[in-house]
């Protein structure tokens, strides 16, 4: 029930047509989130959960206000036009967890089950990326935006020893290109968000079916199974986007298109930022790759064969479409 309303609630919010409509639609979905937030067995979903309610609610208050003052700013408000659509791309580059609003995501996403990050990672970034397509221009603030968090990204991703922050901070790494290329091609955005899911879907089943806290016990299991030892390299390389993996060919399709439309700078500084984030990911994966870690044998992952070929096919059909 929660799971079909938190749909209709993003769907009524990218299909309206009144400001006051698509509103309502992100308060419906955030309602019908917060419960499948919550889990009995899980002590850490209730503080997420309240959370995740706190950020969304301030969020959605600022967009209701950008929406009165809409109402009113073509005769009273026209000099402060500039400084209400600020607010409203900030209230909403909120709730996608962009920096610099991003610090409420990472903690969050420590305290709820794998099924509902996907679903934070994924659809419930849709209504807002749609609502700043309908509403924004691309601006230095949103170009500011897309540079901070591609870089802020990959810093956090230092060191970083928890398996869901690292999906957290690879999250704003992939919305910041696909807020780069949102307002100059949409066919292309989708295209990229689709890329995005399956990298995700494909990461977060191999998460769930051998979850460990940290990185560094993954890594551990990884000896058991060399095939599945090859299916995290897989997904990370594709996740970082390394051609010719699954991962590639939506970055390269926006960095084309962001040359041809004459962001030329902006494309360059992409380029740099994922390289240093890719140099973060190679590093964390040499721990399991290139060095022999000690293996425990009381400990196989429930992993079976027909899961480690859906999740391979999936990031190998980069080759296949490159072919």
């Amino acid at each position: 029930l929660f799971l079909s309303t938190m749909i209709m609630g993003t769907l009524i919010t990218i299909s309206s047509f009144s400001w006051f409509s698509m509103w309502m639609g992100l308060e419906i979905n955030l309602l019908s989130f917060i419960p499948l937030m919550n889990e009995m067995n899980n002590p850490l979903s209730s503080e997420a959960s309240f959370k995740y309610f706190i950020i969304q609610a301030i969020s959605s208050m600022l967009i209701l206000f950008n929406f009165l003052s809409f109402l009113i700013s073509k005769e009273y408000l026209t000099p402060l036009n500039f400084l209400i659509e600020l607010i409203f791309d900030s209230a909403l580059l909120m709730k996608l967890g962009m920096v610099p609003f991003h610090f409420w995501l990472p903690e969050i996403m420590e305290g709820i089950s794998w099924t509902n990050t996907f679903l934070l990672l994924t659809w419930q970034k849709i209504a807002p990326m749609i609502l700043i397509m309908y509403n924004s221009q691309m601006n230095f603030f949103l170009i500011l935006i897309i540079i901070l968090s591609l870089l802020i990204s990959g810093i956090n991703n230092w060191n970083q020893t928890s398996i869901k922050k690292i999906l957290t901070f690879s999250s704003i790494n992939h919305m910041s290109w696909m807020l780069s290329i949102l307002l100059l091609n949409q066919s292309l955005w989708m295209f990229y968000f689709i890329f995005y899911t399956l990298i995700s879907l494909s990461m977060i089943l191999m998460f769930k079916k051998i979850w460990t806290p940290s990185i560094q016990d993954f890594f551990k299991m990884l000896n058991s199974n060399k095939s599945l030892k090859m299916t995290f390299m897989f997904n990370f390389f594709s996740l970082g986007g390394l051609p010719p993996f699954l991962g590639f060919f939506p970055k390269w399709m926006i960095l084309k298109t962001l040359w041809l439309e004459n962001f030329t700078f902006l494309a360059v500084i992409m380029v740099f930022l994922t390289l240093i984030t890719l140099f973060i990911y190679i590093r964390l994966l040499n721990q399991s790759l290139m060095f022999k870690i000690s293996e425990n044998k009381m400990i196989k992952p429930n992993f079976n064969s027909f899961s480690l070929n859906v999740i391979n096919f999936c990031n190998l059909a980069g080759l296949i479409v490159f072919s």
